[in-house]
């Protein structure tokens, strides 16, 4: 396999010589401003700034829902009478893998080297956070009740 580096960082070809395959690829490999970039899918959001901005939001999301479902994961739920702790198990098992899968798809937009992109996902890990541990405080505070005298 060859590899040919080119204008900062650019991969410009990969060639396979055990498959006489020839790939030219395009990708990335520092962090840059602008609207176009590979977001995920090929060809998303597709050089519009319209899509670049859905997408900002899609990882904005994205990282968001791996803070909520991180709750869900640690959480001593309580458990309701003649339920199996198999299916309680299961339970936090179904949550715990999507939270992994969203944090994979989260980490994977940033792989995309897109500063826009990148700060969306810091700015969901952030607020999600933020909303889940204030939550968590409300919560604290509200069963913390100080006896009247």
């Amino acid at each position: 396999m060859s590899h040919r580096h080119v204008n900062g960082g650019l991969m410009a070809s990969m060639n396979n010589n055990d498959t006489n395959m020839n790939m030219d690829m395009t990708m990335q490999m520092s962090f840059y401003w602008g609207k176009d970039a590979t977001v995920l899918f090929q060809n998303w959001p597709n050089h519009s700034l319209g899509m670049y901005i859905v997408s900002l939001f899609f990882v904005f999301s994205l990282s968001f829902g791996v803070e909520a479902f991180s709750v869900l994961t640690t959480a001593n739920l309580p458990r309701r009478a003649g339920s199996s702790p198999v299916a309680g198990g299961l339970k936090l098992a179904a949550a715990y893998a999507l939270r992994t899968a969203l944090a994979y798809m989260v980490m994977l937009s940033v792989m995309s080297f897109n500063v826009g992109i990148f700060v969306a996902a810091v700015l969901g890990h952030t607020a999600g956070f933020f909303l889940v541990k204030y939550r968590a405080l409300n919560v604290a505070s509200a069963t913390d009740i100080t006896p009247k005298v």
